[in-house]
């Protein structure tokens, strides 16, 4: 029998040990030296991560992928996706009881950690609403209609087109567009995870698809928009031989052009400040585990608040708390988003790599019109709309939203530091002020629309928000301005800049 004194006996540290049965020592030995087995989450991640360094390593060194500027995220994804059951199966990621493939679940983990982080870390007090509205009003309405009128056109031409012309496809596969789109895979994974609790099991799938194709729609598109804008005169911030700055064609910064990437705020003889942190941002999604079980508890029916808003808010009480308590000011907001955009990373690699081939082939007409309509309404709302409703730097605003209306905000940044070198225009200034209302009205068309889409309203809500992409287009016309003034023409507050960006 194994007791607690006699540890060196089997080869085990001394120290106090469980007792085991009553059994003879060779039995209890097996069982105390049995490996322990290795997590299966743990793998995939190693897996991923790997194909992380293999991709961004092909970045830096295949011209191809420099020059439509593919992001390593994507590449890892693909590797993960050829190198998987689907294909070669050489990649040996982890499967469930049922030999299913568990790469699809971690996205809708990682979005519940990344909406952690939108509210957590402190931030300079604000200027009062006139001000805000007289400063970044145009800024704010115009990436609030493009949101909405992105949700609303989608959803009509579903109903007008795809539901007549497809019969058997699930209601939900129109808004997936502007998910994907409009929101990247982070929001696929939390607006598609609803339509899987309600039977739709490829509707993950589905939005990948979108969120995939919109991200390189926003590159290789906005490089031609970008080509075209230059010679025709409408950017104000580089020379038309201008080249692009070797960080963003490699994807490694070299050293003169390094920034900080956040503060220290806590000493490391106590605590590290990047675990302190990720000690946030878990504690926020652990709180929303909680409420999310409590209220399951009470309820007889799904409540449908899902785990990613709650997050949020959790994330939001969270850094009040820590405010009221006077600690707000240690929690760093440049780390939080260096730390939100490390989870996105992983999440578009495991996004990418978990689509399945049979499904994207299976809906693959509906899956091009929907992708074409996505991106002829982000050109014509460049042309028709940001042209007229922005004061100045028309076209490095409206590209700017661009790439974020069809991949993601990252995208969105990649295209303006190309037109805008230095950041010099105000673009990403005014967008972090604007973004703190636009993203309520976002969080909330992600929290609701799933839920009604689910329970049959599609037309009621889609008209709603076709209404407020008119109304706030409106609203920046009265308040702000609408701008007709040539394109090529320079607009007030641009004359001290203008054609001010030296060549390489």
């Amino acid at each position: 029998m194994c007791s607690a004194g006699t540890p060196a006996a089997y080869g085990i540290a001394p120290g106090p040990l469980l007792l085991c049965r009553p059994e003879s020592p060779h039995a209890c030995q097996r069982r105390l030296t049995k490996p322990v087995r290795k997590p299966r989450m743990l793998v995939d991640y190693a897996l991923i991560s790997v194909l992380l360094v293999v991709g961004h390593l092909l970045r830096y060194n295949l011209r191809p992928l420099q020059r439509i500027h593919l992001p390593t995220p994507i590449i890892a994804g693909a590797l993960g996706l050829v190198g998987g059951h689907q294909f070669l199966n050489i990649v040996p990621f982890a499967r469930d009881a049922d030999g299913q493939v568990e790469l699809a679940g971690y996205p809708g983990t990682l979005v519940a950690l990344l909406f952690a982080t939108l509210f957590l870390g402190a931030r300079p007090r604000s200027a009062g609403a006139r001000d805000a509205v007289r400063r970044v009003g145009d800024t704010f309405f115009y990436n609030l209609a493009s949101e909405m009128g992105q949700y609303a056109v989608a959803m009509l031409f579903g109903l007008a087109v795809l539901a007549p012309l497809f019969a058997s496809l699930d209601p939900g596969f129109a808004l997936m567009l502007p998910a994907g789109f409009a929101g990247g895979h982070g929001t696929v994974a939390a607006v598609g995870n609803v339509f899987v609790e309600h039977g739709w099991a490829d509707a993950l799938t589905v939005g990948y698809t979108f969120a995939t194709v919109g991200m390189l729609a926003g590159i290789v598109g906005g490089m031609l928009l970008v080509n075209l804008a230059v010679r025709r005169g409408w950017t104000r911030l580089i020379a038309s031989d201008y080249k692009l700055p070797e960080s963003t064609r490699t994807g490694f910064v070299p050293a003169d052009e390094r920034r900080e990437t956040g503060r220290e705020t806590t000493s490391p003889t106590a605590l590290d400040t990047l675990a302190w942190h990720a000690a946030l941002v878990f504690s926020a999604v652990g709180i929303a585990y909680g409420v999310d079980v409590l209220i399951g508890a009470l309820t007889t029916e799904n409540h449908g608040v899902p785990l990613f808003a709650l997050a949020l808010l959790a994330g939001a009480a969270l850094q009040k708390s820590l405010d009221a308590l006077g600690f707000g000011a240690y929690v760093d907001r440049a780390t939080m988003e260096r730390i939100g955009s490390g989870l996105s990373d992983y999440l578009v690699a495991f996004a990418v790599a978990s689509i399945e081939v049979a499904v994207v082939v299976e809906h693959a007409v509906p899956l091009v019109l929907m992708c074409l309509l996505g991106i002829a309404y982000s050109v014509l709302l460049l042309w028709f709309v940001g042209r007229k409703l922005m004061h100045n730097f028309w076209f490095e605003r409206s590209l700017f939203v661009y790439g974020w209306n069809t991949g993601i905000v990252g995208i969105g940044i990649a295209l303006l530091r190309i037109v805008d070198p230095r950041l010099r225009s105000g673009t990403l200034e005014d967008f972090g002020v604007a973004y703190v209302g636009v993203s309520f009205f976002a969080i909330g068309m992600i929290v609701a629309l799933p839920q009604l889409v689910v329970r049959g309203y599609v037309a009621a809500p889609a008209v709603v928000l076709a209404i407020g992409c008119v109304a706030c287009i409106l609203l920046s016309r009265y308040l702000v301005g609408w701008f007709a003034i040539p394109p090529d023409q320079l607009r007030p507050g641009e004359e001290p800049l203008a054609g001010t960006t030296p060549s390489p």
